[in-house]
């Protein structure tokens, strides 16, 4: 299954961007952080890809979730972020695939 993060789970395992003003990915592996909230259709169409995926790919990407409405302040922060959905892709030891990033 995804793994929801919080504030602070967020900082350890993706991207503590209150220490690093530059982009550093905290993790270990390749990424995908969906950020999403719970009235938007479309975020809760691609939770259930994104579940799976998990479970195919378990231990070789690591597929986060941020729920936006109780973690404004990680796609704010973060990315400079308004609305939703957005996902970031991120490839071990390289900056996040920016173009990648749009709206499912």
């Amino acid at each position: 299954m995804t793994i929801e993060l919080l504030n602070e789970s967020f900082k350890e395992k993706v991207f503590d961007y209150e220490k690093n003003k530059e982009w550093v990915f905290e993790g270990d592996k390749p990424a995908i952080v969906d950020f999403w909230a719970e009235w938007c259709g479309p975020c809760r169409m691609v939770g259930p890809i994104l579940d799976e995926l998990s479970e195919d790919y378990k231990g070789k990407v690591d597929i986060y979730k941020v729920n936006v409405d109780e973690n404004p302040e990680l796609s704010q922060a973060s990315f400079q972020w308004r609305g939703n959905p957005k996902c970031l892709w991120v490839v071990y030891q390289k900056q996040p695939l920016k173009k990648l990033l749009k709206k499912y």
